[in-house]
């Protein structure tokens, strides 16, 4: 069978897209997920309070966020699939897509919304502890009451984990950052801002080992990483900042990544560099990671498909983008 329009992925991106799409009509299947890169929701399924989403003046949970935009998705026509797609072939128009149960689809335009998996130190404990005093996004989880006046690490040397400690500063009273080296590799004026902060104390040679609490996390357990002596430091939270995996394997050979592994989008658009495709959220921003900003591409997303399709591009190979 022939689709208008397949979306891979869910999370913020791909259920707006979806929403997008199904209410211009287009009719979308969407290969949700269900093992491959987390499960079917994206990274917000295991947050607990997400409290920076627009229209949510309480803040909402991550799992109900999710639950109430795959809703409305169906609402709109989409036709949701709880399944991974583990194959690929864009170099045939329609394009092809294979799914773990079987399924065989070809598509006339797709959206990949795959995302990004936050880079974890699978300690031991770890997953207790997860949104319960562990994190791998300030933004998203610093204002939790959790963190309010409390000690907090941050695990990384990079750029990412510099503006996460900064970051934290506003709730927390203090802030130590876990660098395993002797340096920052973050950039030069953004190191002197660490540097002569108050709140922020750097623990050189450091990596954590072991978390430990009750109902959530009281302590890191981290081993110097000359010496190897072992000390406890005691935290209400710990924020790994070592980075995110693009989840772009299916793609890899087929659509255009950037060093990283994540995907090219081109300009202010979310097209690929292959005519027809576009992607959307965490899969192709390094950046923002935020749930607003995959909703946002989502959309783009959506209405670059909708307008590509709905014209003689396809014949053309042209007209990825919305012209202004």
């Amino acid at each position: 069978m022939v689709e208008n329009l397949v979306i891979i992925g869910s999370g913020p991106a791909g259920y707006t897209a979806a929403i997008y799409a199904g209410r211009a009509q287009l009719k979308p299947l969407v290969f949700e997920g269900f093992s491959a890169g987390g499960i079917p929701g994206g990274q917000l399924m295991t947050t607990t309070e997400v409290e920076n989403y627009p229209g949510f003046p309480e803040g909402v949970h991550g799992p109900k966020l999710m639950q109430q935009m795959r809703q409305q998705a169906l609402r709109w026509g989409a036709v949701l699939i709880a399944d991974d797609a583990i194959a690929v072939d864009f170099t045939q128009y329609p394009f092809a897509i294979a799914s773990a149960d079987l399924l065989e689809v070809k598509a006339r335009a797709m959206i990949i919304c795959t995302g990004a998996t936050a880079k974890r130190l699978h300690l031991p404990g770890e997953e207790k502890f997860w949104n319960n005093g562990i994190s791998a996004c300030a933004i998203c989880d610093g204002a939790n009451p959790l963190f309010e006046n409390a000690d907090i690490a941050v695990v990384g040397g990079g750029d990412s984990a510099v503006e996460e400690a900064l970051y934290l500063t506003k709730y927390a009273r203090r802030v130590h950052l876990l660098v395993r080296s002797d340096h920052l590799r973050a950039d030069k004026t953004m190191q002197e801002r660490v540097f002569h902060h108050t709140q922020i104390h750097i623990h050189w040679h450091s990596s954590p080992i072991n978390v430990d609490g009750d109902e959530v996390l009281r302590s890191v357990q981290i081993r110097d990483t000359q010496t190897g002596a072992v000390s406890d430091l005691t935290v209400g939270g710990l924020f790994y900042a070592i980075g995110h995996t693009p989840n772009t394997q299916l793609f890899q050979d087929q659509l255009e990544l950037d060093e990283a592994g994540y995907i090219k989008t081109q300009g202010k658009s979310t097209a690929t560099n292959i005519p027809g495709i576009w992607a959307a959220g965490d899969v192709q921003d390094c950046v923002y990671r935020q749930a607003i900003t995959a909703a946002g591409t989502g959309c783009m997303a959506a209405l670059e498909a909708e307008r590509w399709l709905s014209t003689d591009a396809i014949a053309s190979g042209e007209g990825n983008a919305i012209a202004c």
